[in-house]
């Protein structure tokens, strides 16, 4: 990873991704795509009560600027000029909502985050949504439930019928996007409100607060955000690329405090203070669409999976939204500069991904690290006909099902752990096939293989799993950072900036780890209708609100 002394080096590109759980800055050479440097800072989540995750704004910001300092000091060890960086790009989770004064530049509240899973638009689903999911030991910044009862408020009074939000925003009405957490902060944070009422409010998502902190803050902060987490707050027509009045007088949100749309790829300031003072800003993408663009997800069909806590499949349906039939979302996929066209994606998303190798390890005990599982699945090579559907808070895309809750079934007297904990890893190949089909359908293109990324990626034996279930390849590029190198694509590709062509014959050919299929198609259907009737056991276990039902 280190260049050494003498090597000449292209231009740099800084890319901080800010995720739910860590900071990251990383630096990049714009000619090979070279990872030069990075440094990394664990963030806090409160948890000021059951079902509420917050972060601090402040410590978010304090955690970049420390990150971009360790990162310069790590470059000049290795000989680097660090004025070689010639622009910043940002990714970030999506959705979470932070509201400040933008004559302090202090945060009003903390940082509300995002529930466990999009939700659909009908509010019983999504009251049932992550209550039993602390207990899976995937408690994350995604789990924030406390904005239920607006959403019930507000379904009752959408105009006409529901899909007043779906057609506008290509998203169902939920706890996870943006402007319901902003309704909330409104008729809840007195404080808030005021700041409102004194237009002294700014709101905006993680990219918008960090970006006008770091380029002056209340001394001329730029107050901005890109389509791409714009596309995410349920503000946002998705069609016009801008705020939507009709929403926003639906949500009761002032338009202006809203931050200023702009494309993912354009210089929206300068660094105005720290190691890169004067450097500009101008690459911002949500994490998942930094991924699509960090794995050149550029055509037509292509998509990416990144497994993490949960699973984010984005396919790229080019220049058209495409409207699911299957419970997907439509968002912007990217805007790659202010006169570039708009593209679009379809997005569906695993609730229960790496969270279920978590709740073998904290809850069953039955491995003491995330990585044995791979060691356990290894030694039998098979789940001996056990499935393990993993429906802690119910089954998410494409059933939409929170009666479901999790089950592991076919057990026979020789059934051990190693096979339990293979069925674990099947359950996440399964339930991306699903989403995958439900893709394939809605767009009319068979994906032809599957870009893959994140960190349960380097266990070889998912990703085996994954062709076999898929009958697809599955590809792996050997540089795992994929969200961090899409924001650094987009900063240095920018106008004005020009480090980085994103030409086709220009991108740098990217070493892949490529896995086949190595099991007969009709074995994989025979595994995966299994699956299928493990599933439809799952359904109908909870027949009421009680509290023996893990619902809250």
């Amino acid at each position: 990873m280190a260049a050494s002394k003498k090597a000449v080096l292209g231009p740099l590109v800084g890319a901080v991704d800010q995720g739910t759980s860590s900071t990251r800055f990383l630096v990049f050479n714009s000619k090979t795509a070279e990872l030069l440097s990075h440094h990394q800072v664990e963030i806090k989540q409160e948890f000021p009560r059951e079902g509420w995750v917050e972060q601090d704004p402040k410590e978010i910001l304090h955690s970049v600027y420390e990150c971009i300092e360790k990162t310069c000091e790590k470059l000049g060890q290795l000989n680097i000029d660090i004025s070689n960086i010639k622009a910043i790009g940002v990714s970030n989770q999506r959705e979470t909502t932070v509201v400040w004064d933008k004559l302090t530049g202090e945060p009003l509240y903390n940082a509300v985050a995002a529930p466990v899973s999009p939700g659909p638009s009908d509010p019983a689903a999504v009251v049932s949504s992550g209550s039993s999911v602390p207990a899976a030991g995937a408690s994350s910044v995604w789990l924030d439930l406390r904005t239920q009862s607006t959403v019930e408020s507000l379904s009752k009074r959408i105009p006409g019928n529901n899909n007043f939000v779906k057609s506008k925003t290509g998203l169902p009405l939920s706890t996870y996007f943006s402007a319901v957490k902003l309704r909330w902060l409104l008729d809840n944070v007195r404080k808030v409100q005021k700041a409102v009422e004194e237009d002294r409010a700014l709101f905006g998502t993680i990219d918008s607060w960090l970006i006008w902190s770091l380029t002056g803050g209340a001394s001329g902060g730029v107050h901005c955000t890109d389509v791409t987490n714009a596309s995410r707050t349920m503000l946002f027509n998705i069609h016009s690329l801008e705020w939507d009045k009709e929403l926003c007088e639906f949500f009761e949100i002032p338009m202006k405090i809203l931050p200023n749309v702009r494309s993912s790829s354009e210089i929206y300031g300068l660094m105005k203070a720290g190691a890169l003072e004067g450097v500009p800003i101008s690459g911002c993408l949500g994490d998942q669409s930094a991924a699509l663009v960090g794995q050149m997800c550029f055509q037509d069909g292509q998509a990416k999976n990144t497994y993490g806590t949960g699973c984010f499949l984005l396919c790229n349906t080019g220049r058209k939204c495409v409207f699911s039939e299957h419970g997907l979302l439509t968002t912007v996929a990217y805007k790659l500069g202010r006169d570039k066209p708009v593209y679009y994606a379809l997005e569906g998303s695993v609730a229960i991904a790496g969270a279920v190798i978590r709740w073998l390890r904290d809850n069953l005990g039955i491995i003491k690290t995330s990585e044995e599982i791979e060691k356990l699945a290894k030694e039998v090579g098979t789940s001996y006909g056990c499935y393990f559907v993993p429906a802690f808070s119910g089954l998410y895309a494409p059933y939409w099902e929170p009666s479901a809750r999790g089950i592991i079934c076919g057990l026979t007297q020789f059934t051990n752990k190693c096979h339990i904990a293979f069925a674990a890893l099947e359950a996440v190949c399964f339930q991306t096939r699903e989403i995958l089909d439900a893709m394939n359908r809605d767009c009319g293109i068979p994906l032809s293989h599957l870009q893959v990324d994140g960190g349960m990626t380097n266990n070889k034996i998912l990703m085996q799993l994954q062709a076999d279930i898929l009958y697809i390849p599955v590809v792996k590029p050997s540089m795992p950072e994929t969200t961090a190198l899409g924001a650094a694509m987009a900063a240095g590709a920018a106008e004005g900036v020009g480090v980085w062509s994103l030409e086709p014959e220009d991108l740098s050919a990217v070493t892949m780890e490529r896995f086949e299929p190595q099991i007969n198609a009709e074995e994989s259907e025979i595994r995966y209708s299994t699956w299928k009737k493990a599933v439809m056991k799952s359904m109908g276990w909870v027949t009421t609100q009680s509290s023996e039902s893990g619902m809250p």
